[in-house]
């Protein structure tokens, strides 16, 4: 599972749902859903997000440890 910092950004910023949906070009449900982590960013949305907040992708989206464990092949 990937959890976000979106909320607390949004809020520094004084950025309604709305107004964040507005400048990363996506639907302010997108952005509920997004906050919620009931939705996982396509590359292009962490990309715009990166960009909007001047973070790079991994300050504003962290994984749980369990998903990013590599399997061995061969």
């Amino acid at each position: 599972m990937i959890s976000n910092r979106l909320p607390v950004l949004r809020a520094e910023r004084r950025w309604s749902q709305a107004e964040l949906a507005k400048r990363i070009n996506v639907s302010r449900q997108t952005v509920v859903s997004l906050e919620n982590g009931r939705y996982e960013p396509t590359l292009k949305i962490a990309m715009r997000l990166s960009a909007v907040f001047g973070l790079a992708i991994e300050e504003i989206f962290t994984a749980d440890p369990a998903d990013l464990e590599l399997v061995q092949v061969g």
